[in-house]
């Protein structure tokens, strides 16, 4: 069959499934089953006649989003918020993976920058951090704890401003998406470049490891999580500038929807690295290394394998049990 003649045979049933995606169309979860199961089948036959169509790109996704329809409208738990950061989140980590890969990717040129920059001028980390900062570090350098600076005032008022300082950053980065994701990779630039001046800085001061015990204590979750609210406003900047078979503001309004929840995901990670960081790393240089060496892995190992590596098993465990076809939206 000719792919026009494909397109014309089965056009009403894909926009009725698009009217759904959208909530237009209020299904029953029968009707939902056979609506899948029929875009699938369409996928399927596309997928053998018209690889490199965008027809196949566009039933693709029809059938992601009603499967996730499918999904939602069974769901079994009653604890939203379980089901929210076990299979939610994690479904739309897979789906866009490219991003966090992107935003990664941005992250490690851009703090390149920061460490070239200062290599090449040592008055960079002062541009950068400011003199009090600075001149204030030496001296607890000179005393021997260069991570005193994290032991100044109360535990859980520390703790507090952090939190909400690192949560404003974060929304920065993720908001600043609308601009089209510019806006996003220039707040990760300036986040990025910073962080490769601070730790350059320590390097140069022959205290880097020392430095590190405490900074990546709750540096770890704090990063990462900057790292995934950065890809969250890629997601964001992506639904505008290339909104496929939709209108630019539907698709502004999915990619919304789906880049918020990824962003909301990252809020747990940034609370428990102001806890950290208020109550814990001020104790760095007096703790036993193999403690803060513990913290560092446990918080890497966390974080990485809810954003690398259990979307991955979400996603197959989904193939095994409905045949999901995957998507590529953007």
């Amino acid at each position: 069959m000719r792919e026009i003649a494909f397109i014309k045979q089965n056009k009403e049933k894909w926009l009725e499934i698009d009217q759904v995606i959208q909530g237009k169309v209020k299904k029953n979860p029968d009707d939902l089953s056979s609506l899948y199961i029929s875009i699938v089948n369409d996928l399927s036959f596309a997928q053998t006649y018209y690889p490199k169509s965008k027809t196949t790109v566009y039933l693709n996704f029809l059938s992601s989003q009603i499967f996730q329809k499918i999904y939602k409208t069974k769901r079994v738990e009653d604890n939203k918020i379980k089901s929210f950061f076990l299979a939610e989140v994690p479904l739309i980590a897979y789906q866009y993976r490219r991003y966090l890969l992107y935003s990664i990717c941005f992250f490690l040129i851009f703090t390149g920058i920061g460490v070239l920059s200062s290599i090449y001028d040592k008055e960079f980390a002062r541009l950068i951090l400011g003199d009090d900062y600075i001149n204030q570090t030496l001296e607890n350098i000179k005393k021997g704890d260069p991570t005193a600076i994290y032991g100044q005032g109360s535990t859980w008022g520390t703790s507090l401003v952090i939190i909400l300082n690192n949560i404003y950053v974060g929304a920065r980065l993720y908001v600043y998406g609308i601009f089209g994701g510019v806006g996003t990779i220039y707040a990760l630039f300036q986040n990025s470049v910073m962080l490769g001046a601070f730790q350059y800085f320590f390097k140069d001061q022959s205290v880097l490891l020392e430095s590190a015990k405490g900074i990546w204590l709750h540096g770890t979750f704090e990063i990462i999580a900057m790292i995934i609210e950065a890809a969250a406003g890629l997601i964001l900047g992506a639904s505008i500038l290339f909104p496929k078979t939709y209108s630019r503001f539907e698709s502004f309004k999915f990619g919304f929807k789906t880049s918020m929840k990824l962003f909301l995901s990252t809020l747990p990670f940034t609370i428990v690295a102001g806890i950290i960081e208020g109550y814990v790393t001020r104790h760095a240089q007096v703790m036993p290394t193999w403690i803060n060496l513990l913290i560092i892995i446990i918080s890497l190992s966390t974080i990485g394998f809810y954003y690398g590596i259990y979307p991955r098993i979400i996603y197959k465990k989904h193939i095994n049990d409905a045949n999901f076809p995957g998507a590529k939206l953007w």
